[in-house]
């Protein structure tokens, strides 16, 4: 699903009724107007309950020195995903998102990120998918996080994940 067509909601559960896109720019000309730099992150993250998976996907709009805010899309699967898949499947969902954003972003000069929740030391599992995950991002032309510097996906979008 386009990102347009996604439900979109603020932290508080507040729903965003019109495209993200139209929203996100409404968001960038305020805050400029009222003199803020912003720099975006987005970020996605899951987990598994039983047969579903959960996704969480996060666009996280950071003012320099005065704090932040973020939109929240969730979704579930039913598809049975092995963890390199679904790592991966988070990244094209964060990507999805950026590549829908990134010429706003660009109107703005607003810089961007995509953080992926794939952990960087080689003993855990989610390591598997590091290369092909960075290979994706930068390949997109997207600056890339991975933890412990994806804040976006780690910490923000696994708060939120249903």
């Amino acid at each position: 699903m386009e990102p347009e067509q996604q439900q979109w909601r603020k932290l508080n559960g507040e729903r965003i009724r019109i495209p993200i896109t139209d929203e996100v720019a409404n968001v960038l000309m305020r805050e400029r107007e009222a003199g803020h730099e912003m720099k975006v992150c987005i970020g996605t993250d899951s987990q598994v309950k039983s047969r579903e998976t959960g996704f969480a996907t996060v666009i996280v709009f950071i003012r320099k020195g005065k704090g932040g805010f973020m939109y929240i899309h969730n979704e579930t699967s039913q598809q049975r995903m092995t963890i390199k898949q679904r790592m991966l499947m988070e990244v094209a969902k964060s990507i999805e998102v950026a590549y829908a954003l990134c010429t706003i972003f660009s109107r703005y000069s607003v810089d961007m990120e995509v953080h992926a929740d794939i952990n960087t030391n080689p003993s855990f599992k989610s390591n598997d998918a590091l290369k092909d995950a960075m290979g994706y991002i930068v390949g997109m032309g997207f600056a890339f996080k991975a933890k412990p510097e994806a804040f976006a996906s780690s910490s923000c979008a696994n708060k939120v994940v249903q």
